[in-house]
């Protein structure tokens, strides 16, 4: 047994919804199971609440928005607690990280390495940005002064994903905390340990008690009422679009609160006639699909290869997930863990029967590798109409299509209802820039998967987003109201 299964048995969990600034059961009573993907063994209790949970979470919130305890604060105090809180994250690291792969099923080396320190990342840039932001004057008269301000929402309510549970938590805590708000998460209620534990955090910190609040539970009995609730200015939303849709829903029917999304993918690789370097292009898109588990909203799901390219890029896929290590997400050496759940893994595992009774050739995997561990899977011959070139898989499953054309390729990349994010791989600057505004996505990387940084806007075109971006100075104008304040100087 290594060193993080250790310290997985001996780490102190929460067991309580995070209100008010201290842990609470549900007022009903009622609790619900959070177990660990890999072993099935149940890790917690944790509190199933309800609309009356709901308000409470709110109430909290808008009072200590009221109060100004947080929202009337300068901006460089804000900026000072979340850099501490950034700190004790960090601090945390190691307990944090086997959290999380306990709960998520999430490979220790990827929450070690990549999701701990971004989160850390993402919550001391916002908070180091905010006291560097100006308000505007507008060009007027001499006898008047238009001031053109910024002034925090009031209470956010942030609806999270579970396959990044810490790191979303952060795109969306990070500016509408540093804005000035005070916020209401509702984790998915497959992962909701670190919230919990990141709330505590925030606590130590320096965030006043009912600034960040944390209600856990079932969608419909937390997650909706959030949606509905008339006195939650917004609500930020990352997960799938069917769910999606139906915030905007809640949103016309209540309060017309601001809604932001961030949805589904179906990404596409497009590797042009003139690209280089076959081998290495093959090892990077095998881990834009195969990271996480393929439980990414950007994976590169769909490879579109110029004929010229196709043979070689199948052949060099199947080379890079020969020896793809799968298995125990707490041992440094895994690649990839199990999926979720056992629901994830019947959708994963049945769109990956449709695509082999549809006519695609399973080049690798195609099966389960026990529990809800699924092989990293590859397709050739896939074509538009198949449902695995159609619908979102979010598991390790990658289709390749064949393109006669770049022109074409580019064609069957924006043959989707998604726009997330795109890969281009060409040797031309000339075809990088050309068709890299033709693929209609938020975030298009060249001759490299990319999702940008905590600098750079990231959201999706048509049914991958609406209402705004996460990171970057962009996601700070979504929590705030634009106001006009017009003085009148005449005598």
């Amino acid at each position: 047994m290594n060193a993080y299964a250790d310290m997985a048995k001996s780490l102190k969990l929460p067991t309580g919804a995070f209100i008010d600034g201290q842990f609470v059961a549900a007022l009903s009573g009622a609790t619900f199971e959070t177990r660990n993907p890999y072993t099935g063994d149940l890790i917690a209790t944790l509190p199933a609440c309800g609309a009356a949970d709901v308000d409470a979470a709110v109430a909290a919130a808008r009072r200590a928005h009221e109060a100004g305890v947080w929202s009337d604060l300068h901006p460089s105090e804000r900026k000072a607690v979340l850099c501490r809180l950034a700190d004790l994250i960090m601090a945390h690291a190691e307990a944090l990280a086997v959290m999380e792969s306990v709960d998520a099923g999430k490979p220790i080396a990827d929450c070690l390495e990549l999701d701990i320190p971004e989160t850390a990342n993402a919550i001391r840039w916002h908070g180091e940005a905010q006291d560097k932001l100006y308000d505007q004057i507008a060009p007027t008269a001499p006898d008047a002064l238009a001031l053109v301000v910024r002034e925090p929402l009031g209470v956010v309510g942030a609806v999270l994903p579970w396959n990044f549970p810490l790191l979303m938590m952060a795109w969306k805590i990070g500016p509408a905390l540093a804005t000035g708000n005070s916020v209401v998460v509702k984790p998915a209620e497959q992962t909701s340990l670190t919230a919990l534990r990141l709330a505590e955090l925030a606590l130590e910190a320096g965030v006043p008690p009912g600034v960040l609040n944390v209600i856990t539970g079932m969608g419909p009995d937390a997650g909706e009422p959030l949606g509905r609730h008339m006195d939650v200015d917004a609500i930020t939303f990352t997960g799938s679009t069917e769910v999606g849709r139906k915030f905007l829903e809640y949103a016309a029917q209540s309060n017309l609160k601001e809604v932001c999304l961030e949805m589904g993918g179906k990404s596409a690789a497009v590797v042009l006639s003139d690209a280089k370097n076959i081998a290495e292009i093959a090892e990077t898109q095998a881990a834009a699909i195969f990271w996480n588990m393929g439980e990414n909203c950007t994976a590169n799901s769909r490879i579109i290869a110029h004929k010229d390219v196709y043979d070689e890029l199948v052949a060099e896929l199947a080379k890079q997930v020969a020896d793809w290590p799968v298995g125990d997400p707490l041992d440094p050496a895994t690649r990839q863990g199990p999926l979720v759940s056992a629901e994830h893994f019947a959708k994963v595992s049945g769109l990956v029967d449709s695509g082999k009774a549809q006519g695609a050739q399973v080049v690798a995997g195609g099966e389960g590798a026990g529990g809800l561990l699924f092989k990293p899977t590859i397709f050739a011959g896939v074509t538009p109409g198949m449902d695995i070139y159609e619908q979102e898989i979010f598991g390790p499953v990658v289709g390749v299509t064949r393109a006669e054309s770049d022109e074409e390729a580019i064609a069957l990349a924006n043959q989707t209802q998604y726009g997330l994010a795109a890969t281009l791989y060409t040797a031309s600057i000339a075809k990088a820039h050309r068709y890299a505004r033709k693929l209609k996505a938020g975030t298009v990387g060249v001759n490299t998967y990319s999702e940008g940084e905590i600098s750079t806007p990231f959201g999706g075109f048509k049914s991958s987003g609406f209402g705004g971006r996460d990171n970057g100075i962009h996601a700070h104008e979504q929590y705030t109201e634009l106001k006009t304040i017009w003085l009148d100087l005449s005598e």
